[in-house]
C-alpha cells in the first residue's frame, strides 16, 4: 500500500485496521508517521463517519 484512502472513511478505516491487524504497524500514530498523513486529519474523516481508534484495542470501529 503506498498511501492512504482518505476520501472514503470506510476505505480508510479497512486500510488501517489491516494494517494494525497483520503487524505491520503498532499504531494508528506509527501508520500517519510513515504514510506522511496528520493524526487528527485521520481522525476527523473517521469521526465524521462515526467511527474511531481504539487505543486499547487497537482498531478503528
Amino acid at each position: 500500500m503506498d498511501h492512504l484512502p482518505l476520501s472514503d472513511a470506510f476505505m480508510l478505516a479497512s486500510s488501517i485496521n489491516f494494517l494494525l491487524r497483520d503487524h505491520e504497524y503498532e499504531s494508528l500514530d506509527e501508520i500517519c508517521n510513515c504514510f506522511g498523513v496528520d493524526l487528527c486529519e485521520v481522525e476527523l474523516i473517521l469521526s465524521a463517519a462515526g467511527m474511531s481508534y481504539d487505543k486499547e484495542k487497537n482498531t478503528v470501529k
